[in-house]
């Protein structure tokens, strides 16, 4: 699957997702604590959504499936369905509301920013 469009509007979260404030730094940091969910929120850094699959990650699909699973719940990604896939944003503009500066300083850190 490919990039789609640029995510820039503000939005409601989807089911699972918390509200903005919501968003607990103890989650976050947790989501952001393993490698490869960290390459995920890397690879959403650009400002689009990607499909699941458009992100070449080193796990099965079901392992892939679970570090979603852990973004969304943490309210680092947000996700929408679009025919069979899901696309994923990054909440960049909530996190940077809740924590203002941290996702920049893990991502450069990371060598993703």
């Amino acid at each position: 699957m490919s990039e789609t469009q640029f995510v820039t509007e503000a939005r409601a979260p989807a089911a699972g997702e918390p509200e903005r404030g919501e968003i607990e730094l103890s989650a976050v940091l947790h989501a952001l604590s393993d490698p490869v969910r960290l390459q995920i929120v890397g690879g959403l850094s650009d400002g689009v959504e990607h499909s699941c699959g458009s992100l070449d990650l080193p796990v099965t699909k079901s392992t892939c499936t679970h570090h979603f699973r852990v973004l969304r719940e943490a309210g680092v990604i947000h996700q929408r369905h679009e025919g069979t896939s899901r696309l994923n944003s990054l909440r960049s503009g909530d996190l940077e509301a809740r924590f203002p500066g941290l996702l920049d300083t893990v991502l450069r850190a990371a060598g993703s920013g």
